[in-house]
Order: C-alpha cells, then structure tokens, then sequence
C-alpha cells in the first residue's frame, strides 16, 4: 500500500516507519509542524528541534522521504483554543484527544492524506475489520494494545468511523519492551530516545508554564471544605482539577482538590476523611462519540476516565438525543471531573467517549 507515516522522531514511530518498509509498503514519512513559536518564544530553545533532527536522521537511515507540514494555525484555532477555553470555565480539557481527531487524522488527512491508502502512526492500538454496516461496508473496530501500561485507546476514543477506516497502526500489537528491542535491531539514531511525556505540542515544555502564559495568575484561597478554614493560597484556580493530589503544596496532608469556585477563584481541598463523601456513582457525559456501532440501549460496560488509568465497571444508558449517555459505577469515584474525557470499553474493544458533564 502507499502509506502516509506520521513521523515524530520518537522510538515508536521510527520503529513503525521500518516495519512498514519491511512489510514492502511505499512510505511517505511526514513531520506535522504544530508547535507555536511565537506563543513559547518566551521559554527559549525550541523544544521540537530535536524531533526534527531524529524525524530525518530516521528517514535518510530507511531511505524514506520526509515531509514537514504546517498545521500551525489550524493547530491553534482548534486544540489549543479549546484548551484555553475549557481551563477558563474551570473544565479539565484532553488537549490529546481533540489532536488525535482533529489534526493528526483529520486535518493532516485533508491537506496531504488524500494520495495515500492508510495513514500510519506509533500509537499503541489496533484497528479490526470486523463484520458489515447497514450499507454492506466493513466496520472498523478500535482495539486495546496488549501492553496495558502503553495502550492508547483513551486518547483516540474520539475518532470517528471514516477515520479508523484510513488508520493502520503497525506498532500496535507490541509491547514497548519490544519495540525497543526492535529500535536496537534496526540500529536507529532514536533507539536511545526516552518516551515523551505531556501534551503533544507542548513536548518537554511544562503545562504549567504553558497556562502561566495565557491566563496569568491570580491569587485566591485554598479553603479545607469541612471547616471552612482558610489553609493557604494558590495563583489561580485553572491550575487545579478535581481529584487532584499533588501540587498542592500544604502541609498537614494529603490534600486532595475536591471543589473549584469559578466565581470567588477559591480551590477546596479535603483530607481522606472527606472522600468518602465526595464519591459520586452516577455522572453524565455528552457530545458522545461511537466509533463503530453506536449504543441504542442500556449495557454493562467498563469506563475510563484518563489514560492509564484503571477501567471501572459501569451501567451504561443512553438518552433520547443520541449524545448523551448515563453512566452508574459500580464502585464510587471521587476523581471525576467535568471536562474529562469518559471513555467506554467492551472487553478489549473501545467503543468511544464523550465529556463529562453533570454529576450526581
């Protein structure tokens, strides 16, 4: 096939460029350029010069050609407006998320995908033709990599039917012990490379200072919710989610964030003698997304509510508008967040997601 590689210079998309070489596809690698130079000028070096360096050093090695594409205004007046916004009304946003749907294999596919038969990336997933749609085509099923400490499905819940039809993940049914011992085989310049961390434009640059420069700081209290007592200050609430634990620099801990007054800018804080009581078994999420066969009726299913994290019984049930649903866990949280990303698991298989909204 001719195949379009979303190359960033990391370990994981150098070893996906090879093995699709090796497969004897014709691959076309392609840097996207999203990084806002104006925006972190401020915070010096560019910290995506390095990928670069690796995304061609990656590509002369396989004799692949590279392209660098700018994505950058787009990048800004989606994700990163986004992430703006959901931050200022006092939300946890998944910049991750909206890249994955809207840039990386949306926008991408739009301004240079079309010419190719797959577009490819070093995502930890696999996509599984399985069965046929009402109109006789096949359906595409998004699928958990067997590595659970790596799998990616989370952050790519939100992709959308006619995108997993365009989508070949190579690496995906590999664990990261393995793909490193493939980089060591291949002998690439990236086989070293420790994996990156954070959101994808910001690369090494903390979220924190990303924050600091857009929204500023403003002082407020931070208020143990029991009492009422005043235990300190912080610099402005967009710097807190629910269920967050560190960061929160007071002594006599653990604190744990479990309110954010958007109004008075005070962040509440309880001890693990209040999480009892901030458990919520029921939440809603909308704007739900179902990227294979969409949810008609009430099911038991697992949810997970951040990469990583660990997937939690729940009733699933959908509403009358077809883009929300109600979820009742089968064990409490206290973590949840609006904002968040809920996303919904039959066994192995991830069916979508959607945002968190109310809670009950």
């Amino acid at each position: 096939m001719k195949i379009a590689l979303l190359l960033s210079g990391g370990v994981d998309s150098s070893v996906a460029l090879r093995l699709l070489k090796e497969a004897g596809h014709d691959v076309t690698a392609f840097y996207i350029k999203i990084w806002l130079e104006d925006e972190l000028a401020y915070l010096g070096n560019c910290p995506w010069e390095e990928d670069l360096k690796y995304a061609r050093e990656v590509t002369e090695q396989a004799g692949v050609p590279l392209e660098v594409i700018s994505l950058q205004k787009e990048y800004w007046d989606t994700v990163v407006a986004y992430t703006i916004r959901e931050l200022k009304a006092g939300r946890t946003p998944n910049p991750d998320m909206l890249c994955n749907q809207q840039v990386k294999f949306g926008l991408f596919f739009e301004k240079a995908g079309k010419g190719f038969d797959k577009i490819a990336s070093g995502h930890y997933a696999e996509v599984e033709e399985s069965g046929t749609s009402s109109s006789g085509g096949k359906i595409f099923h998004l699928k958990r990599s067997p590595d659970p400490v790596k799998d990616q499905t989370y952050f790519l819940a939100y992709l959308t039917q006619l995108q997993l039809s365009r989508i070949i993940f190579p690496i995906g049914m590999y664990a990261k012990s393995e793909i490193r011992e493939m980089a060591k085989k291949f002998d690439l310049p990236s086989k070293d490379r420790k994996d990156s961390q954070g959101i994808c434009f910001l690369g090494s640059i903390k979220f924190s200072d990303f924050v600091k420069h857009h929204l500023g700081t403003k002082t407020g209290d931070i208020i143990e919710i029991s009492s009422g007592k005043k235990l300190g200050e912080h610099e402005g609430f967009w710097y807190y989610t629910i269920g967050q634990r560190h960061g929160i620099k007071l002594s006599g801990g653990p604190w744990f964030v479990v309110k954010k007054d958007i109004e008075k800018n005070i962040v509440y804080v309880g001890g693990e003698g209040v999480i009892p009581s901030r458990k919520l078994f029921k939440f809603s999420v909308e704007s739900v997304n179902w990227n294979a066969v969409e949810l008609t009726e009430s099911r038991e299913l697992g949810v997970r509510i951040r990469h990583g994290g660990a997937i939690y019984p729940a009733t699933i049930e959908p509403e009358q508008d077809g883009n929300t649903v109600r979820v009742r866990l089968k064990e409490p949280r206290y973590d949840l967040a609006p904002g968040q990303f809920a996303v919904f698991y039959d066994g192995d298989y991830c069916l979508g997601g959607g945002v968190i909204s109310l809670m009950a």
